[in-house]
C-alpha cells in the first residue's frame, strides 16, 4: 500500500499548502536578523522542522556548532537523503502559496523576505506536533546560517540541489 494512502488525518492536515507557507514563513522569520532567507535554506529547514528523527536530535540552543552538531549525529545525513525530496515536493508548494498570498517575497538573488507582521509572533497550534514544527522551523532559519555560507550548510548535512 502506497505511504500517501496511510498517512493520518493529522499528517494529511500538516502536509497542506497553507500550512507549509506558515513553516516556510517561521523559517523565514527565524532567518530575518540575518537578512533575507536564501531559498535552499528555507527549503531545507522546512524539511528538517518536519522530521520528527531530526527534530529529536536538535541542540537546545543556536549557540551550538553546526557543523560539530552534524557531526556527532551522522544519522542526520541519512534522515536528509531518504526524506527530503519528497518533503521538499510538499514545502514548494507551500513557498509557492506564502509567494502568492505575499506573505513572502523573492528577490532577484533567490532570498525570502517575510512580508511585516504577515505571521503573528506567538507559535500556537492545534497539537504539540504543529507548535513543535513551527518552533523547529524558526529556530533552524536562525541557526543554520551559523553554520556558514548557504553551500557549506548544506553541504554538511548533505542536501544537493
Amino acid at each position: 500500500m502506497s505511504r500517501s494512502v496511510d498517512l493520518s488525518r493529522e499528517e494529511r492536515a500538516l502536509f497542506n499548502p497553507a500550512f507549509m507557507a506558515l513553516v516556510s514563513c517561521r523559517v523565514v522569520q527565524g532567518h530575518q536578523k540575518t537578512g533575507p532567507c536564501p531559498l535552499p535554506v528555507a527549503i531545507t529547514s522546512a524539511v528538517m522542522a518536519l522530521q520528527p528523527a531530526i527534530r529529536g536530535l536538535l541542540p537546545g540552543t543556536t549557540a551550538a556548532s553546526v557543523a560539530k552538531w552534524v557531526e556527532e549525529n551522522q544519522a542526520i545525513r541519512v534522515v536528509m537523503a531518504a526524506n527530503a525530496p519528497g518533503l521538499a515536493n510538499m514545502v514548494r508548494p507551500g513557498i509557492l502559496f506564502a509567494l502568492q498570498t505575499q506573505l513572502l517575497s523573492l528577490d532577484e538573488r533567490a532570498r525570502l523576505t517575510l512580508r511585516h507582521r504577515a505571521i503573528p509572533t506567538a507559535i500556537t497550534g492545534t497539537s504539540d506536533t504543529v507548535i513543535a514544527i513551527q518552533k523547529t522551523a524558526q529556530m533552524l532559519g536562525r541557526w543554520l546560517p551559523t553554520g556558514g555560507s548557504t553551500a557549506t550548510v548544506l553541504t554538511l548535512l548533505g542536501v544537493r540541489l
